[in-house]
């Protein structure tokens, strides 16, 4: 039998206790979803997420009684949230959906242990640690653990009917704990459901959507949503721009140790067209900064490997970092991918690596003259005053920031005696 007894974590004090309490007076509580899954795997883990035949109500009293402070963060779907020494374990009462619309979900509360299993969505999604570590699986989910499948429990058009998103979770999961080709029934289930993700609250798919493109490596699954049809159904954008510049991209993070960037991976999918992109942020919710970040890369000039840095300095004054930094990575990942076969993308790829690190340093200076140095010269209030600091800060970035506010006055005072 699969046990998870040697598991340090398990025996961590917080996580017995909330076993200690849920196994009182002939209720039962398990460990069930990530967290079995993870370390089944060989992956770290970060949320213990907790099944038990307890109602809510009996949860939140135990709580009480034993001085836990208990939260009702789902209290209608039979979820509490118990803090102890200031980490939450989510606790939720074994459930069977009555009714769906493929958004929400009306359930009925029990004590079965396998309905609880197969309402899920995943095999690897069902499996279930008791306190002792024996890990109990109704849906072979260990099977599909040992060949990292992500397989939809029961009939996969039912299981998406209950929720659409899972057409999403579906990609998320192959990206995160796939191998090889995904499920086939699940590959043709999603393909048949693509439409109904016009459904759903745009806030859930770009949750959804940021999370895959947050996996380690999330090329495959795009891959396979491109074939399926489902990019384009929530990212029409991509249709006929394609995701060619991920696959380049994946690897040079991997090389550079750059981190995920999900925005940054969107990037690469999509055509820089300033008014299709804002529209974009607007259908998918985008939050103001990270719709200001994919509009600052849309807008951003190009830099080549020919650009002198003196040049990119003044690029970097008038357009900001964040947009710049985007077109630099893509422009390195291209240059890096086709250094494979060719000698003159190294040389790209190095020149543009030279002018990435440059970017990353840059610090925004400050235009040394201001009004109040104009109007002290004797200038009447009014456009001029505008028209000379305009000239003079073209001047001062044609020089690269070189010249001193000394400097800078002194032809000041020769433009305003004119």
């Amino acid at each position: 039998m699969t046990s998870l007894a040697t598991e340090t974590w398990l025996a961590d004090p917080a996580v017995q206790r909330v076993f200690s309490l849920l196994n009182a007076d002939g209720g039962e509580g398990r460990i069930v979803g990530g967290a079995v899954r993870n370390v089944l795997m060989g992956l770290p883990i970060s949320d213990v997420d907790f099944a038990t035949t307890n109602l809510p109500q009996v949860v939140v009293e135990r709580a009480k009684v034993a001085g836990i402070k208990a939260v009702p963060t789902g209290i209608d779907h039979g979820t509490v949230t118990l803090v102890i020494d200031g980490r939450g374990f989510e606790v939720t009462t074994l459930r069977r959906d009555v009714e769906t619309d493929g958004r929400h979900a009306q359930v009925a509360f029990g004590t079965d242990w396998q309905v609880d299993a197969e309402r899920r969505d995943f095999t690897i999604n069902a499996l279930y640690a008791k306190q002792d570590g024996s890990v109990v699986d109704f849906v072979d989910g260990l099977k599909d653990i040992e060949t990292r499948t992500v397989r939809f429990i029961g009939d996969a058009s039912t299981r998406i009917a209950e929720d659409y998103l899972r057409v999403l979770r579906f990609f998320r999961f192959f990206a995160a704990y796939g191998s090889g080709r995904p499920d086939a029934d699940g590959l043709r289930a999603v393909a048949r459901a693509k439409d109904k993700l016009s459904g759903l609250s745009a806030e859930r798919v770009w949750s959804e959507m940021k999370k895959l493109l947050s996996t380690a490596d999330p090329s495959r699954s795009l891959l396979w949503m491109r074939t399926t049809g489902v990019l384009t159904a929530i990212l029409p954008e991509t249709e006929k721009w394609g995701i060619d510049a991920v696959h380049g991209l994946i690897p040079t993070e991997q090389a550079l140790g750059w981190q995920p960037d999900p925005l940054l991976r969107l990037a690469a999918m999509l055509p820089p067209d300033a008014e299709r992109l804002a529209a974009m942020a607007k259908r998918l919710r985008l939050s103001n900064a990270q719709a200001e970040r994919i509009a600052a890369w849309a807008t951003a000039p190009v830099p080549s490997a020919e650009t002198a840095e003196t040049a990119l300095d003044r690029m970097l004054y008038a357009h900001g970092k964040p947009g710049l930094l985007m077109r630099l990575k893509l422009a390195l990942s291209s240059a890096r991918a086709a250094a494979v076969n060719d000698d003159a993308a190294m040389l790209r790829a190095a020149r543009l690596s030279t002018l990435l690190t440059r970017a990353e340093r840059f610090e925004k200076p400050r235009f040394p003259l201001s009004g109040a140095d104009v109007t002290a010269l004797g200038v009447e209030p009014g456009p001029r005053i505008g028209q000379l600091l305009s000239a003079l800060e073209t001047v001062w970035l044609e020089r690269n920031f070189a010249l001193d506010r000394e400097a800078l006055l002194a032809r000041l005072r020769e433009m305003a005696a004119v």
